[in-house]
C-alpha cells in the first residue's frame, strides 16, 4: 500500500510539468526587483494569484516579468493534489531614463528666424539618420 501511495505522489508530481514563461518590455533592465518565491494560485492554477503592485517600487517601469514553477512550488502543488498550486513570481524595474546628453544630439540655435529654420531642418534629418530624438535649444 505505501508503495502505491509514493507512485501515486510522484505521478502526481510528473503530471504536473514545468512551467516557466518571461515577459520583456524592451527597456533597459535595472538591479531593482520584486520577488515573490510563493505567490498563491488554487486549483491548478485556474484562481490566479494576486496582482503584484510594481508601482511603488518601479517608478520607472517594468523591463521584465518571469513566472515559473519552482520544485518545491511543484511539490507542494503535488502534495496538495493541485488545490494549492504556488507560483514563483519575478519583477526587474527598468532602469531609470535619463537625458542623452551625447554629443551630436543637441543643437544650439541663435535668435534669427533664418537660424531657426536651419537648426530644424537639421535636427529633422539629423533625427531621421540616427532614429532617436534630437533636441533644439535656444
Amino acid at each position: 500500500m505505501r508503495g502505491t501511495g509514493a507512485a501515486v505522489l510522484v505521478a502526481a508530481l510528473l503530471a504536473q510539468g514545468c512551467y516557466h514563461a518571461t515577459i520583456e518590455t524592451g527597456a533597459t533592465p535595472s538591479t531593482e526587483t520584486i520577488d515573490e518565491p510563493w505567490a498563491s494560485s488554487f486549483i491548478f492554477g485556474l484562481v490566479p494569484p494576486k496582482t503584484v503592485s510594481t508601482q511603488a517600487k518601479c517608478v520607472s517601469g517594468v523591463a521584465r516579468v518571469e513566472t515559473q514553477h519552482s520544485f518545491l512550488n511543484l511539490l507542494v502543488g503535488g502534495i496538495t493534489f493541485g488545490i494549492y498550486t504556488p507560483i514563483a513570481i519575478k519583477v526587474t524595474c527598468a532602469a531609470k531614463k535619463t537625458a542623452d546628453t551625447g554629443e551630436g544630439t543637441v543643437i544650439r540655435v541663435g535668435l534669427s528666424a533664418a537660424t531657426y529654420d536651419d537648426a530644424m531642418q537639421q535636427a529633422v534629418r539629423r533625427s531621421l539618420k540616427e532614429g532617436r530624438p534630437v533636441d533644439v535649444e535656444f
